[in-house]
């Protein structure tokens, strides 16, 4: 069964967005679950015609991480896109975050601290599923770093491309308008 590529249409005319970031990185998304699916219906056939112990075969099966990665990571990131960017301060969430950054505030501070990290990534914020403990973690790559057992709430998108085309090198501006369109509705619905 092949993996589609959402649409996500309805965060055009984002605030502090502009339509041609969007298109590109939907686009970008687009091209990442092409990809795993052409990895997959590859391995697949090299696997029925025995090519297991080849080169091409470990190189794919490499591969398959960073492009199914990509596309998850973008669906997460377009998904907690598009609210109003105000947590409910009742909720589950907010309490959490409280309980485990001492305080909303300070969750944010390290957050936006990670998403400024130099470098080109994704900034997390994890459940582990272990304990429940929420943690923020820089993702270097697609396929590397993730935390085995945890599962990502919130992610920002922090490669070039999910900002340079309107902020150039100021991140911290992408940062900004990132956080005003948080959809917290959805990130809560991701708490274990």
């Amino acid at each position: 069964m092949a993996y589609i590529a959402k649409d996500y249409g309805k965060l055009i005319g984002m605030e502090g967005f502009s339509d041609t970031l969007l298109n590109n990185h939907f686009t970008l998304y687009q091209g990442y679950v092409t990809n795993t699916n052409k990895l997959l219906d590859t391995l697949a056939k090299m696997l029925n015609d025995g090519q297991t112990a080849t080169p091409e075969y470990a190189e794919l099966k490499r591969r398959l991480g960073w492009e199914f990665d990509g596309m998850r990571l973008h669906e997460y990131y377009f998904d907690n896109l598009g609210g109003q960017g105000s947590i409910n301060p009742e909720g589950a969430l907010a309490k959490k975050l409280a309980e485990d950054f001492g305080s909303f505030d300070a969750w944010e501070k390290d957050f936006r601290a990670t998403g400024a990290i130099r470098g080109i990534g994704w900034a997390v914020l994890y459940q582990d599923s272990a304990t429940g403990r929420l943690i923020n973690f820089w993702i270097n790559e697609h396929d590397i770093g993730h935390p085995a057992g945890c599962m990502p709430l919130l992610i920002m998108d922090v490669f070039e491309h999910a900002y340079m085309v309107d902020y150039g090198i100021k991140r911290p501006d992408y940062i900004e308008a990132f956080f005003k369109n948080i959809n917290w509705q959805a990130v809560e619905e991701r708490l274990g």
